[in-house]
């Protein structure tokens, strides 16, 4: 077990560096990066699935790349544009519905995006559960207009029946990742008919297996997303996206350009707007100089005690 603490490029969901833990089975590393404020319940199929990877229990794959999009923070419109030119990308997901932000911000970033992918790139947004029903339909209109045309909205409100009213109000097709991924019963989204596209990410549900399950019962075309990690971590959701029947739209798995550093030789970053599926190759410098502090290391020991008991 291996305790990282890795700098973001930019702050991201609340955060300016990522701490993960890096498992070691008999079959190679797998990845355990629970946010810090979820509690032992939440955390614990975030750990089957680390559990999972190195165990070295993906099943085969039935492609060997996988599309992927650019993921752009809640940043100004300027550093956007950039993002997404350097992002090597022809999809772009942009977060909006940041707190102490407007409706307004939020355009000025989509219209950037937009002028960064040029009229044949795709724009999808990302409210992550951010704004009220009447406040999602006004955003996702005034959305649509600035991207000159949605791919669609994810997670615009918190709630499943809130979901299932947006999306009998707006035009734009929409896709549910909390809704799934953080509820008791994630086929509650299948069942109101919620959502349009279902946000799948390994970690939050238990591993690859488990996600595979879900994507068969829920009977909507999957998008598999990253929870902000190392290439270790994106190497499995790859090997899901990999595994998947059908794979419609591209994937949230482009995330390690957010981080500013890795612990894989080779980085999992975008070539031409796709990643190699495949284990992540290790890169020991980069764990001893990514090593987190005997304070934090002590924590996560102290965690992983509670999330196994």
């Amino acid at each position: 077990m291996r305790v990282l603490s890795i700098p973001m490029r930019t702050r991201f969901r609340g955060i300016t560096t990522r701490e993960v833990v890096l498992v070691e089975g008999e079959a190679g590393w797998g990845e355990w990066s629970p946010f810090l404020e979820y509690d032992a319940a939440e955390a614990r199929p975030w750990l089957a699935c680390a559990r999972e990877a190195a165990d070295g229990e993906w099943p085969a794959p039935l492609r060997s790349a996988v599309p992927v999009n650019v993921t752009v923070p809640a940043v100004g419109p300027e550093q956007a544009f950039a993002i997404v030119r350097a992002g090597g990308c022809r999809t772009a997901k942009v977060k909006v519905a940041e707190p102490g932000q407007t409706l307004a911000d939020d355009e000025a970033r989509v219209e950037a995006v937009r002028a960064a992918l040029g009229p044949d790139g795709a724009v999808r947004v990302d409210a992550n559960g951010g704004w009220s029903v009447d406040d999602a339909v006004r955003a996702v209109r005034a959305l649509e207009r600035a991207a000159g045309g949605l791919e669609y909205v994810e997670q615009p409100v918190a709630s499943v029946e809130d979901l299932a009213l947006v999306r009998r109000r707006v035009a734009v097709a929409v896709a549910a990742d909390e809704s799934i991924r953080r509820a008791a019963d994630p086929y509650r989204v299948r069942d109101l008919q919620a959502a349009d596209i279902a946000v799948l990410k390994v970690q939050p549900l238990g591993g690859v297996a488990a996600c595979l399950r879900i994507a068969e019962d829920i009977g909507l075309p999957v998008v598999v997303s990253s929870a902000l990690e190392t290439s270790v971590g994106i190497a499995a959701g790859l090997a899901l996206a990999a595994a998947l029947p059908e794979l419609p739209y591209a994937c949230g798995l482009a995330t390690v350009q957010l981080l500013a550093d890795d612990v894989a030789v080779v980085p999992r970053v975008p070539v031409d707007g796709v990643l190699p599926v495949g284990a992540a190759v290790l890169d020991p410098a980069a764990l001893d100089r990514l090593a987190a502090t005997p304070d934090r290391v002590a924590w996560w020991e102290a965690r992983l005690r509670e999330v196994e008991g």
